[in-house]
């Protein structure tokens, strides 16, 4: 096991998950420079950049908080005041936070730790273990019991060659994997270098190497362009390499892009490739993700040792001042591309293959007309007149994504061999060139967030060969594509959007085939959003949009219809559904029961006000079986969710049992639902039944009609995995999200029951903002981040925080109005004696008072100060009862790092005398 992978084990241990409220990564390599590395750190793992610099922003984001950074693959040992000055912005974290760092370099664990005494050294993995990654890779293709026993018996040998690393194990257990005989094995173990002490596992890797075919050690050595730690898009590579010609064409292999992706798994499976992923991210509210990979660092020197020169990155300042390697086929340039192709320039022109700029060139530049071998080119720009076609004929792959271009040049259209045009996400690009259809090679075309797009060229059915097309607008005029050109087109797959579908007849619909598209994963079915009146033509090309039955995401926008298609409710395969701004629907089509829906979105549906006819749900299946996601926004008509079915229990059907509606739904937001007042249309006669038996997270906000959670019940262990014998609604909850319902009071339906009995056994975190009527907080044994802000003064007092205190580690008290003036607790001295919830142990590290004079307009409240010594971040802000500054007290927060005050007008500088202190 390699100290990556070890520190992934610990990263990704559902006890790190639960332990630590905010886990970091970044790989460093060797580029040790803080300012950067910060700004990777907040990037790359979602944090939100609000501060003027990335130091900052790695302030904001850890401060107050236990979290676990780990910095993979140091190397730097030159540079102390660097690390100094980022671990100075460490400390704001809570107390328990921990970095781990991976290094090859005891000098680096010397420099980071201060000493090399406390760092773990990785020893080699033992020899049964290595025998057991050789035999898993050598004979993966065969069952146990089919393994031939001459070459079991020579494991043992390979396994000493391997010097206990598990990387070579598996690139050396590939090798063998494609060796059938003895007289094979052997031949590989008499190589002198498979393994040294010298070269560690280097030896093992160029064999695992060059026992590969010629094209796929073509295709892995060109990954050397790419820098070390760089996350690989999986299908842009393929694409590449397809560019560069490097996947041969073979009998009966029918796409290109099918042998892309099994030369890919085949050396993804021998560890040429790790960490392959899917990535998620949103666009104008769309989730979606790619699939991207790395490579180890020492499988990176490989590709860096075949290609030699040929293959080259510049992406930092530092590797800027480096000599220019003229001799590169295979160039990518992160920082000042323009500067550095220019320079290059001066010993003469540079014989391009594949380009890839990450920064903006000049519109006005010539460098590429100079380029006429180049195959692959990825430029931003803000205009595409620096395309010059008639000098790239070759090329193959051009990416213009994200570029400020409102047009591409008509004579784009003589590069006949380009398989890849991506465009996406060029906001600003109104129309396409009218020679499209004469580009016939092109396989790839990415269209997708082009907004201002109004319409596709005429003659698209002619490109035969697309396999992707992600976004496709019908325009309303002559000279321009209709929707039912891509009847020809069944080789489409992945993501199709189709928008402006206003514009489309039911002929078209039809015509357009969708059904036959078995390759489609994802489609987008958008009308411009207006205010016209529901027309027939919207349901019948509605209906004429039949994908086929394994679709896996479907989106509907905008759809002014007021049913649903009938072809909707046959989606076998269907894991993701979304229904936005549809506004004359009114009752939700049956998707309870596709079988394999596990995300449901609701929003805007102003007409939506009926789940479904339960008399429609009888029957042995559960509804919703596989939900795990729902989300229901903007349906200002709905009362209620829907309510749980009646599952027969006897084969004689005579007795019956109510069933959850979401047997397995993990997460639920319900947001400005204006008329949600119910959780079941029959919940008010179930006595035994849990609704919502695993859910995790729940999120409700602007529901004015909302009185109650629901109804709890008598839950005993093991249900829900809860400990000891509780009532409960939701026994599996672990964030609770309320805000603005205004109406809300009970914390479960049914006047006159117990509310203080109530019990949330696994809850982590509750947030609760502008609550008015809630009295009282419920049980939470486990809770560990409270937020209480604008609700009622019995919630907003230490009585009410008390209960949490042995487990917080994040308290919030605060009023909406900063206005708000608090009443004095008066039973503050009765707390401060109260040893079975006070402790001087508190783990709470991080506290915000806004507008809450709590803790400081009695002088028994100050003394409460004392017991919060692990506290790491106070924020203060318009606490108007704060008159003087408390030093006395506040001089037992001895682990304070970060203090804010603000905007509490009566704060004086001075400390105050007998006479001006706080009342007794």
């Amino acid at each position: 096991m390699g100290k990556t992978t070890l520190a992934q084990l610990v990263y990704n241990d559902p006890e790190i998950k639960k332990h630590f409220q905010l886990r970091l990564w970044v790989c460093v390599s060797d580029n040790f420079d803080a300012d950067s590395l910060d700004e990777r750190i907040v990037k790359e793992n979602g944090c939100q950049a609000s501060g003027n610099s990335a130091l900052d922003n790695l302030e904001n984001a850890i401060s107050g908080k236990r979290y676990l950074l780990v910095l993979d693959d140091v190397w730097n040992r030159d540079e102390a005041h660097k690390w100094e000055k980022m671990k100075s912005y460490l400390q704001h974290g809570s107390k328990g936070s921990s970095v781990l760092i991976t290094t090859r370099d005891q000098a680096v664990a010397r420099l980071m730790m201060g000493t090399s005494k406390q760092a773990y050294e990785l020893g080699s993995l033992g020899e049964k273990f290595i025998e057991e990654i050789i035999k898993s890779k050598a004979f993966s293709s065969k069952q146990e019991k089919d393994w031939p026993r001459e070459l079991v018996n020579m494991v043992g040998d390979v396994a000493k060659r391997c010097v206990g690393s598990p990387l070579a194990a598996t690139a050396l257990g590939s090798v063998l994997s494609t060796k059938t005989t003895v007289r094979e094995w052997k031949d590989v173990l008499r190589r002198k270098k498979i393994c040294d002490d010298r070269n560690r596992i280097l030896p093992v890797l160029k064999l695992s190497y060059n026992c590969l075919p010629s094209h796929m050690r073509q295709c892995f050595a060109f990954c050397a362009m790419f820098p070390k730690d760089y996350e690989i898009d999986v299908e842009m590579l393929i694409q590449l390499w397809m560019a560069n010609g490097f996947i041969p064409e073979q009998q009966g292999e029918g796409h290109p892009e099918i042998s892309g992706k099994n030369i890919f798994n085949e050396l993804a499976s021998r560890s040429f490739f790790q960490d392959v992923k899917g990535i998620p991210f949103e666009f104008n509210g769309i989730e979606d993700s790619r699939v991207t990979c790395k490579i180890h660092d020492l499988m990176h020197d490989v590709a860096l040792d075949s290609m030699g020169k040929e293959c080259a990155a510049i992406t930092t300042e530092q590797s800027k001042s480096e000599a220019f390697p003229h001799s590169a086929r295979h160039l990518l340039l992160s920082v000042e591309p323009e500067t550095l192709l220019n320079t290059s320039r001066e010993k003469g022109d540079l014989i391009l293959q594949t380009l890839i700029c990450e920064q903006s060139l000049d519109p006005d530049t010539q460098l590429l007309s100079k380029y006429g071998c180049a195959r692959a080119l990825r430029i931003i720009s803000t205009r595409a007149s620096f395309l010059k076609p008639k000098c790239l004929h070759h090329l193959r792959y051009l990416d213009l994504s994200n570029s400020d271009i409102d047009s591409l040049p008509e004579d784009i259209s003589i590069l006949y061999h380009l398989q890849t045009l991506n465009l996406s996400y060029c906001e600003n690009l109104e129309r396409l060139p009218k020679g499209m259809k004469y580009m016939t090679a092109l396989r790839h075309l990415y269209t997708h967030g082009c907004d201002e797009l109004k319409s596709m060229p005429a003659g698209l059915r002619h490109l035969t060969s697309l396999q992707t097309l992600t976004c496709f607008v019908a325009g309303a005029g002559s000279g321009c594509s209709k929707v039912g050109e891509l009847g020809r087109l069944n080789d489409l797959g992945g993501q199709l959007e189709l928008r402006q579908l206003e514009n489309v007849t039911e002929a078209d619909a039809y015509a357009a085939n969708l059904g036959n598209k078995k390759k489609l994963a994802r489609l987008i079915l958008r009308w411009t959003d207006s205010d016209k009146e529901a027309q027939n033509s919207d349901t019948e090309g509605l209906e004429g949009l039949k994908p086929h039955d394994g679709l896996k995401v479907l989106r509907i926008y905008s759809y002014n219809g007021n049913t649903c298609p009938t072809w909707l409710n046959n989606l076998k395969g269907t894991v993701e559904l979304e229904l936005f701004d549809c506004k004359k629907l009114q009752k939700l089509p049956a998707v309870w029961q596709l079988p394999a829906l596990k995300v449901l979105r609701l929003f805007h549906l102003p007409s939506f006000e009926t789940w479904w006819d339960t008399r429609d749900v009888q029957g042995e299946n559960p509804v919703f079986p596989l939900l795990e996601k729902l989300l229901v926004k903007e349906c200002k008509s709905l009362v209620s969710l829907p309510m749980a079915p009646l599952i027969t229990k006897s084969s004689e059907g005579i007795d019956t049992a109510l069933c959850s509606a979401f047997p397995a739904l993990r997460e639920m937001e319900l947001r400005h639902l204006e008329m949600f007042q119910q959780w079941e249309a029959n919940e008010a006669t179930v006595e035994e039944h849990v609704i919502f038996p695993r859910l995790e997270k729940l999120s409700i906000s602007d529901c004015k009609s909302l009185a109650a959670l629901p109804k709890a019940s008598d839950i005993k262990p093991p249900f829900g995995g809860v400990e000891t014998e509780c009532r409960s609604a939701f026994p599996a909850l672990r964030e609770l999200v309320l805000l603005d319902l205004r109406t809300l009071e009970r914390w479960e339906a049914g006047k006159g029951t117990p509310e203080e009995e109530l019990t949330f056994h696994w809850l982590e975190k509750l947030t609760i903002r502008r609550c008015p009527k809630l009295t009282i907080l419920p049980e939470a044994p486990k809770l560990s981040v409270l937020e209480v802000t604008g609700t009622s003064q019995q919630i907003l007092s230490l009585q009410a925080a008390s209960r949490y205190i042995a487990s917080l580690s994040t308290l919030t008290l605060g009023a909406d109005n900063v206005v708000t003036e608090f009443v004095v607790d008066q039973n503050s001295s009765e707390l401060v004696h109260g040893k079975e919830k006070w402790d001087r142990k508190s783990p709470l590290t991080r506290m915000l008072l806004f507008s809450c004079n709590l803790l400081f307009s009695h002088s028994s409240a100050l003394l409460l100060w004392t017991y919060f010594a692990q506290l790491v971040e106070l924020i203060i802000w318009y606490c108007d009862g704060l008159a003087y500054w408390p030093e006395k007290e506040l001089q037992s927060l001895v682990s304070l790092r970060k203090l804010t005050v603000d905007t509490c007008k009566n704060l004086t500088a001075q400390e105050a005398s007998e006479q001006s202190a706080p009342p007794e």
